[in-house]
């Protein structure tokens, strides 16, 4: 009896012990006095009331942290102020918003705090995002941001034209050979209406027909390419054939994106490839219906993490990463996670938010989502790798000039192929 009684104690003793380190730990990043934070990110001026509202219930909640967000431009301009903040030791922001192909640079730099411990102490519910979206925020296994505004590549399209003209969008990459003389309307060489635009100011966008056609932007090695591959080639010499043929044209070069919105808003091309978080825009703008098809696959029918995620700079003081973790896992909470995909396009990152009244209503009203609903599974982390702004960059400025300027495919391809070697290898 007396045995019990002291294993009795000991449990105790060790729970009480247990407790008491976890309450130390919460307590090592409580926010204990008043601080005004900065808060960076990349959303446009349409969005301002929404952060308006979401920075001032947060304060609401947390009256010790004033937090100023400030809008830095794009994501590359953000990225530029912020390694210059860094390098210069200059003020940095509490939490920052990051494009996802930044995270592997980032955390090979050492630029992002270390988030587990925080999770850890606050029991944050990191497993409620999908296993995706935590790799695609993590480096090396370590938790370094959390997922925030996600979209993933789609075809957005003219449903009233779809239905009158009976086109069918396509499922496979060999549909679309069909796919664009059905969907354009070309006469002696000029174009009425293109079947559609790809976006060449940024590889993201025509990406995924390589990866779906077993290319690897990045081999197992993570030194070389495969860009230059007969496969690699073919898929390059089909996307400039549909822009010779004036089915199809890229859109390169200043407001590249503007005039591609335009010229699908004014009906002059049947459907365009963009982000899914522009949905809003385009409903809003469009006068016709817009429908959202899951761009074509071949060996497989993936597509990527697009978007953003959200991090807190290492170099800060403990107080503000404190206050930083507050307003950050606030920021990604069930509870504002539904209206940031409500009222900006982008996609429930949390599983629990999705089986909500709050997502079927979302549905509802937005019923072009159920093709990136139906596919969720199907968004893929994006390729990590230190030197990934850099292949990027090299591909897509070789791709507009020889789809552009015209050239010989394979040699431009090869070309790029060994810059992209040698960038992986540096």
């Amino acid at each position: 009896m007396k045995r019990i009684s002291c294993a009795i104690i000991a449990v105790s003793m060790l729970m009480a012990m247990t407790m008491g380190v976890g309450a130390a730990d919460a307590d090592k990043y409580a926010v204990k006095a008043p601080i005004k934070i900065q808060w960076w990110h990349a959303m446009e001026a349409q969005y301002k009331p929404l952060i308006d509202k979401v920075v001032a219930d947060f304060e609401k909640q947390n009256p010790m942290i004033d937090v100023e967000a400030i809008y830095q431009g794009s994501y590359a301009d953000l990225n530029e102020k912020l390694i210059a903040a860094q390098a210069a030791g200059t003020t940095l922001p509490a939490v920052t918003v990051a494009n996802t192909p930044y995270i592997a640079q980032y955390g090979d730099s050492g630029m992002c705090e270390i988030l587990d411990p925080y999770i850890q102490a606050t029991s944050f519910d990191i497993k409620d995002f999908g296993a995706g979206l935590r790799v695609a925020s993590s480096f090396k296994g370590k938790q370094v941001s959390l997922p925030f505004l996600i979209s993933t590549q789609i075809m957005f399209y003219n449903k009233d034209i779809a239905d009158a003209e009976k086109i069918k969008l396509p499922e496979t990459w060999a549909d679309m050979d069909a796919f664009m003389a059905k969907a354009s309307k070309v006469s002696n060489g000029v174009t009425q209406r293109y079947a559609t635009v790809i976006p060449g100011w940024d590889q993201w966008y025509f990406e995924t027909f390589y990866l779906n056609s077993g290319v690897n932007i990045v081999n197992d090695d993570n030194q070389t390419t495969d860009l230059a591959s007969a496969k690699a080639i073919e898929i390059a010499k089909q996307l400039k054939k549909w822009c010779d043929t004036k089915q199809a044209y890229w859109a390169y070069g200043k407001d590249a994106s503007g005039i591609m919105r335009q010229n699908f808003i004014d009906g002059k091309a049947f459907s365009v490839i963009h982000t899914t978080s522009l949905y809003n825009m385009y409903a809003t703008n469009c006068k016709f219906k817009v429908g959202m098809h899951y761009l074509p696959g071949n060996k497989s029918r993936d597509s990527e993490i697009g978007g953003c995620v959200l991090l807190i700079p290492s170099k800060n003081k403990q107080d503000v990463k404190n206050a930083g973790w507050k307003l950050l896992s606030y920021l990604t909470s069930k509870e504002v996670n539904m209206l940031w995909a409500s009222e900006t396009g982008y996609i429930p990152t949390r599983n629990s938010v999705t089986q909500t009244a709050e997502a079927k209503a979302y549905l509802a009203e937005k019923p072009a989502f159920k093709a990136v609903f139906d596919n969720l599974d199907h968004i893929n982390p994006r390729i990590q790798h230190p030197a990934y702004s850099a292949l990027a960059k090299i591909w897509m400025q070789e791709m507009a000039k020889v789809i552009i300027e015209g050239g010989d495919v394979q040699a431009s391809m090869q070309k790029a192929a060994k810059q992209i070697d040698e960038a992986l290898q540096d």
